[in-house]
C-alpha cells in the first residue's frame, strides 16, 4: 500500500515535471505594425523552444475589442501563461481577470497593465524620455520645442514625457526652451503623427527648431512632415532601434533613436513566463508602484540605450543591424565612423 501512494505520488510529480516542461504560452499582441515587435516574437519563440515550451499567439491589429477575443482565444487554445502587449490599459483588464479566475498568470510586455497580480516587464520608460531630451537638448539648448507623444492609451507615454520633462524642466523655467506644440499620437502610428507635425507646422508658421518624437515610428512621421517644409535635419528624437531611424542617424536626419533591445525583452518574457509555469520564483524581481494606480507589482525594468551619431557603431557591434542597411544613402564626406 505505502509503495502504491509513493508510486501515484511519483507520477503526480513527473506529470507535474512535464507540464511545468512543456507549457503553453499564449501571446497577445496589440498590432504588428510596427517592425520591432517582430524582433521581439522571434526571441520570444527562441527562448521559449529551448525551455521546452510551444508558441501560439494572437494579433489583434490594433483593436482593443479584437483583442478581448483573441486573449479568450488564447486560453480556449490551452494557454498556462499569457503575456500581452495590450493596445488599451483599461480595455484589456476584464480579459486580465479572466485569466487570472483559471490561475493563468498574466505577463504585460513592455506596456503596463496596472492589475493586482500581473508581472510587469519593460524598459525603463522614464529613463528613455530623459535620453531623448538630453540629446536633443545638447544639440538644441535654445529654441521652440514641439512634443510629439505616444498614444494616450497606452501608459508608456506618459511615463516617456515624464522622462523627457525631468530633462527639460530646466531649460524652460530659464525661458530657455518654450514648447510651442504638444500632441499625442493615436495608436503610436507614423501616419498620426505626420498629421499632428503638419498641423503645428502649419500653426507655427514652421517656426520650429526641435521635435522630441517619442518612438522612432512616429520619428518616422514627424520626419516626412519636416522634409515636406523643408525642415530636413532638424534636431528629432525616437525610440526602438528601428533600421528606418537608425538610417536616419546615420544620414543625421535624426539625432537619437534610444534602443531598447527589444531580443533581450524577448528573451527575458520567455524565460518569465517559464518561471511562473513552473510556479518558480523570477530572479532579480523588483517590486514596482509608478503607475496611475499605484498598484505594487512584480517587475523587471531593463535599461536602454542612446544611440547617436557618435556610437552608431554599438548597434552594428551587437549584431542589430548591418552596416549596409545602417550606412544607406550616406555620403562618405559627412559619414559618421561606423559608416567609414
Amino acid at each position: 500500500m505505502n509503495f502504491t501512494r509513493s508510486a501515484a505520488a511519483g507520477l503526480v510529480l513527473a506529470a507535474f515535471a512535464m507540464s511545468a516542461q512543456a507549457a503553453k504560452v499564449g501571446v497577445s499582441w496589440a498590432t504588428f505594425q510596427e517592425e520591432r515587435w517582430k524582433t521581439d516574437e522571434a526571441a520570444i519563440k527562441t527562448q521559449l523552444a529551448k525551455d521546452g515550451h510551444s508558441y501560439i499567439s494572437a494579433d489583434a491589429g490594433g483593436s482593443p475589442e479584437k483583442q478581448l477575443g483573441d486573449i479568450d482565444t488564447l486560453i480556449a487554445k490551452g494557454a498556462q501563461v499569457l503575456i500581452v502587449l495590450s493596445m488599451d490599459k483599461d480595455a484589456i483588464l476584464p480579459a486580465v481577470r479572466k485569466a487570472q479566475q483559471r490561475k493563468i498568470p498574466v505577463i504585460a510586455y513592455d506596456r503596463l497593465i496596472e492589475a493586482p497580480g500581473v508581472f510587469y516587464i519593460t524598459f525603463d520608460n522614464k529613463e528613455v524620455g530623459r535620453l531623448q531630451a538630453r540629446a536633443i537638448l545638447d544639440v538644441k539648448p535654445k529654441g521652440r520645442y514641439v512634443m510629439i507623444k505616444g498614444s494616450a492609451s497606452d501608459p508608456n507615454a506618459d511615463f516617456v514625457r515624464a522622462g523627457q520633462q525631468e530633462v527639460l524642466a530646466p531649460a524652460i523655467q530659464r525661458g530657455d526652451v518654450q514648447i510651442v506644440g504638444e500632441e499625442y499620437t493615436d495608436g503610436w502610428r507614423p501616419e498620426v503623427a505626420q498629421k499632428n507635425m503638419e498641423q503645428i507646422l502649419t500653426r507655427t508658421g514652421g517656426k520650429i527648431d526641435a521635435v522630441v518624437a517619442s518612438a522612432d515610428g512616429i520619428a518616422g512621421g514627424a520626419a516626412a512632415a519636416l522634409a515636406a517644409r523643408g525642415l530636413k535635419g532638424l534636431p528629432l528624437s525616437g525610440q526602438d532601434g528601428e533600421v528606418a531611424a537608425l538610417n536616419r542617424v546615420a544620414l543625421g536626419q535624426q539625432t537619437v533613436s534610444v534602443w531598447k533591445d527589444s531580443r533581450a525583452l524577448g528573451q527575458k518574457a520567455a524565460e518569465v513566463a517559464s518561471a511562473l509555469a513552473a510556479g518558480k520564483l523570477v530572479a532579480g524581481v523588483q517590486k514596482w508602484n509608478g503607475g496611475e494606480k499605484k498598484q505594487a507589482l512584480d517587475a523587471l525594468l531593463l535599461t536602454p540605450v542612446p544611440v547617436t551619431r557618435a556610437n552608431l557603431d554599438v548597434v552594428v557591434k551587437a549584431g542589430w543591424i548591418g552596416k549596409a542597411e545602417l550606412c544607406r544613402g550616406v555620403a562618405a564626406a559627412s559619414a559618421p565612423a561606423a559608416c567609414k
